[in-house]
C-alpha cells in the first residue's frame, strides 16, 4: 500500500482504538464499584471484571480464526456487535439491580475487547517493516484520547439515571461502539494473499518454542497482569481509605495517559535503543510502581503509582507485540496472535479475579507484595534473551 493509504489507515485505527478504550476506561472507572453495590461485598467486587477479561480470554483464538477467513474488517464490526449488546445489558442488569445479568453483560463486553485488541496488529500487517514498530505505537496512542473521553463520560454520566447510578454510564457506551462501527466502515486494508490464507505452517509447538517467542507472550502476560491486578482493585482500596469516586475517576484518567501517552515516542525509543532495553525499562517503572504503592495512602501516592505502572506496560506491551511480529509467518500469524492473546487475557482475568479477594483478605498492601515475583520473571527472560542476542566478542 501507498505510505498515504498506510498512514490514513493507521489514524482510522487509532480512533478506533480510541473510541475502544474509551469503553474500556469507563468500564474500568465503574465495575468494581458496580460489583460492589449489586454483591455487597469487596470480595466479589472486581467478578464482573474478571468475567469481562474472561470472555475475551475466550473470543481471542475464535476472533483471531474467524478474522483470518473474513478479513479484519468484518471482524471488528462483529465485535462491535457483540460490544453493543454488552453494554446494553449492563444498563438493564444496573437498573434491575441483577449482579448476574451485569455479569453476562461483561461477558458480551469482553467478547467485543477480544476482537478490538487485533487493531495495533492490523496496523502492524499495514505498515512496512522499519514503520512497523511506530505503527503499533501510534495505534496504541489513541488511548490518550481515551484517558480523557472514558472517565470524564462516566462522571458525566453516573446520575443519568439517578437515583440509579452507573447505569447512564454504559448506555452512553452503547453510543461510542455505534461511533466505532462508523469508523471501521471507512477503513481500507489490504487484502489478504493466498500465503496468509494458505500457505505453509510450522506446528504452533515450534513457534511458541522460540526465545523471541516466550519473551513477547511474557512481557505482554505479565504487563497486563501487574496493570489490571493493581489497577482493577484501586478504586475500592481509594473507597476504604476515604476518597470519592471522583477522585478515583481522576486516578484511573492518569493510569490511561500513562498507558497510552508515551505511545507516541515509544516507536522511536525502540528504533534508537532497541526493544528489549526499553522492555527493561517497563520493568523497572513497575517496580517503582509497588514502591510508591507500598510507601503510603495518599492521593498523590495512587495517582503517580498508577501513572507510573501504566508507562510500564507501555514499554513492556509495545515492546512484546514488536516481537512477535518477528517470530511468524503471514500463515502463522493468526494461531500464533490467537494464542498470545489468549494467554493474555486469560492471565488478565486470573488477576482481576484474584486481585479483589487478596485485598479483602490483604489489603491494598498484600496486592502490591503479590505482582513482585511476577516483575522479576519478566526482567529475568528478558534480560536472558538480551544476552544471547548479544553479539559474540571475539
Amino acid at each position: 500500500m501507498s505510505v498515504g493509504s498506510t498512514k490514513k489507515n493507521v489514524f482510522l485505527l487509532a480512533t478506533c482504538q480510541a473510541l475502544f478504550m474509551t469503553c474500556t476506561s469507563g468500564v474500568i472507572a465503574t465495575s468494581a464499584l458496580v460489583g460492589l453495590s449489586l454483591a455487597g461485598s469487596s470480595g466479589y467486587a472486581t467478578v464482573p471484571l474478571a468475567c469481562q477479561f474472561g470472555a475475551g480470554m475466550l473470543a481471542t483464538i475464535p476472533a483471531s480464526l474467524y478474522m483470518k477467513q473474513v478479513g479484519r474488517k468484518i471482524g471488528f464490526l462483529t465485535g462491535a456487535v457483540f460490544g453493543i449488546s454488552g453494554v446494553l445489558i449492563s444498563t438493564y442488569a444496573i437498573l434491575a439491580g441483577s449482579f448476574l445479568l451485569f455479569c453476562l453483560g461483561s461477558v458480551l463486553f469482553g467478547c467485543f475487547a477480544g476482537f478490538s485488541r487485533y487493531f495495533r496488529f492490523a496496523a502492524a500487517e499495514a505498515a512496512s517493516p522499519d514503520f512497523r514498530s511506530k505503527a503499533i505505537s501510534l495505534v496504541l496512542a489513541g488511548g490518550v484520547v481515551a484517558a480523557v473521553t472514558g472517565p470524564t463520560l462516566a462522571r458525566a454520566t453516573v446520575d443519568l439515571f439517578a437515583p440509579v447510578l452507573f447505569a447512564g454510564t454504559y448506555a452512553a457506551l452503547a453510543v461510542v461502539q455505534m461511533a466505532i462501527i462508523g469508523v471501521v466502515l471507512l477503513i481500507n486494508l489490504p487484502p489478504q494473499d493466498e500465503a496468509e490464507r494458505s500457505g505453509a505452517s510450522r506446528p504452533l509447538i515450534e513457534i511458541i518454542r522460540q526465545p523471541i517467542f516466550v519473551v513477547a507472550l511474557l512481557g505482554a502476560t505479565i504487563s497486563y497482569a501487574v496493570m489490571s491486578f493493581l489497577m482493577s482493585i484501586t478504586p475500592v482500596a481509594m473507597r476504604e481509605h476515604h476518597f470519592d469516586f471522583t477522585d478515583s475517576t481522576f486516578v484511573i484518567q492518569g493510569h490511561i495517559l500513562g498507558m497510552y501517552l508515551p505511545a507516541f515516542f515509544t516507536g522511536h525509543l525502540i528504533a534508537r535503543f532497541g526493544v528489549l532495553e526499553v522492555m527493561l525499562a517497563g520493568a523497572c517503572l513497575l517496580v517503582s510502581c509497588v514502591c510508591i504503592n507500598l510507601a503510603g495512602t495518599d492521593f498523590i501516592n495512587f495517582i503517580l503509582a498508577l501513572s507510573l505502572v501504566g508507562v510500564g506496560w507501555n514499554f513492556l506491551f509495545v515492546g512484546a507485540t514488536t516481537l512477535l511480529t518477528e517470530c511468524c509467518t503471514p500463515a502463522e500469524k493468526a494461531k500464533t496472535q490467537g494464542f498470545n492473546e489468549f494467554i493474555v487475557f486469560g492471565t488478565i482475568a486470573l488477576g482481576t479475579l484474584t486481585s479483589g479477594t487478596v485485598q479483602h483478605a490483604f489489603g491494598w498492601s498484600g496486592v502490591n507484595f503479590a505482582v513482585i515475583p511476577m516483575i522479576a520473571l519478566v526482567f529475568g527472560v528478558t534480560i536472558w534473551l538480551w544476552r544471547m542476542q548479544r553479539p559474540v566478542s571475539v
